[in-house]
């Protein structure tokens, strides 16, 4: 098992500093995109979360925001 990882994260022969900064480089941006998408996810459910609690307290069903139409060309 441990020669499979090994071999996994063979770079050649290159310094550990180095190894380390190529693998942040190449696994970093999907990390900070992964981040992005979480702390994104939380600020909509919480934005939602007091409509839908406004609305049940004035006793109407909570109704999911619709997306706004895009205007359309006008077609020859």
């Amino acid at each position: 098992m441990t020669s499979v990882l090994l071999s996994l994260f063979h770079l050649g022969a290159l310094h550990p500093v180095e190894k380390g900064l190529t693998l942040l480089l190449a696994f970093g941006p999907f990390v900070v995109l992964a981040v992005v998408v979480a702390v994104r996810r939380r600020q909509d459910a919480a934005a939602e979360a007091p409509a839908a609690s406004e609305a049940e307290a004035a006793g109407l069903p909570a109704q999911p925001q619709q997306p706004t139409e895009q205007p359309q060309p006008p077609t020859d």
